[in-house]
């Protein structure tokens, strides 16, 4: 029974990580219709932004984190404007390729600056945590502090998007831009605004992940940014609770497939259910089915 509820923490600690990320990935393609896989490595960048500022600054660990934020945030913004604004009429395999370009160049910086070897991430949570079931089960505060944040976030972004005037506005370039923009909305604001709240997210998710593993190097965000997209089209890419309720339900299935099946074929699990809830609902669990005409 321990081991369960141990395994059930860890699974939703990884989820909660995954559906922060995800979130982004929905924000994006959401409004934009892009899918920018180098979202893993803004990822990667907020950890060492944080770790540096930690290590070799002196700074405290919350203003670590917030340097990461701003730094994600501008990244992001610039990403968006140099790689993705000038394809918005060109077609998704341009986009694709642009992503991967992108992707790599921030992988081969970060090892040209940071070289390839694993750096040790301390944990920038204060909490120690607490024990239950008299002090068979230890809940770290990485744990509880992931989960609060990944609830927190997906809160905060359902009310900015469905109360805010700029969340409406966001709202309006997803459904279609050409109208929103004879209704006098900034779609090109409103494009930058969703990367600055993606790449913002990213900041969050690396410095989260890093401190519950404790390592730190330039492939750190390629394979949680893969799973979180999974996780996002497993819940219904483009819709925000159903990026939470993804990335938290991959958390587990790879944490318990880990646990009770096979740790060499946890990954494949993860994807196999991902290919059998597509076949079944291609949208994902809350996406909805959007009709076109031709």
């Amino acid at each position: 029974m321990i081991s369960f509820l141990s395994h059930l923490v860890n699974g939703l600690s990884l989820g909660s990580v995954y559906a922060i990320i995800a979130l982004g990935y929905s924000m994006v393609y959401g409004i934009a219709k892009m899918l920018n896989f180098a979202h893993g490595d803004v990822i990667m960048v907020g950890a060492y932004i944080s770790f540096c500022a930690s290590q070799y600054w002196g700074l405290s660990p919350l203003v670590s984190v917030l340097c990461a934020m701003v730094v994600c945030t501008v990244l992001g913004i610039i990403i968006e404007r140099l790689a993705y604004k000038p394809l918005r009429q060109a077609g998704s395999l341009a986009v694709l390729i642009t992503a991967i370009g992108v992707s790599y160049l921030l992988q081969n910086l970060a090892l040209l600056i940071w070289g390839a070897n694993p750096k040790v991430f301390s944990s920038v949570i204060g909490f120690e945590g607490f024990t239950v079931f008299d002090g068979q089960l230890k809940i770290t505060g990485e744990v509880v502090v992931t989960v609060i944040t990944c609830v927190a976030v997906m809160l905060l972004l359902t009310w900015f998007t469905g109360k805010t005037r700029t969340g409406r506005a966001i709202r309006a370039v997803s459904e279609d831009k050409g109208a929103a923009q004879l209704m006098g909305i900034n779609v090109n604001f409103s494009i930058s605004l969703t990367f600055a709240i993606g790449s913002f997210l990213a900041a969050i998710a690396g410095v989260l992940l890093c401190s519950s593993y404790n390592t730190l190097m330039p492939t750190t965000g390629s394979m949680p940014g893969i799973k979180a997209f999974t996780a996002a089209v497993f819940g219904g890419i483009g819709s925000i609770p159903g990026a939470m309720l993804g990335g938290i339900l991959l958390g587990l299935i790879e944490i318990f497939g880990r646990a009770y099946i096979s740790t060499e074929l946890a990954d494949a699990i993860v994807f196999a259910v991902l290919i059998i809830i597509l076949l079944v609902k291609p949208s994902g669990l809350l996406g909805k089915n959007v009709q076109e005409k031709v």
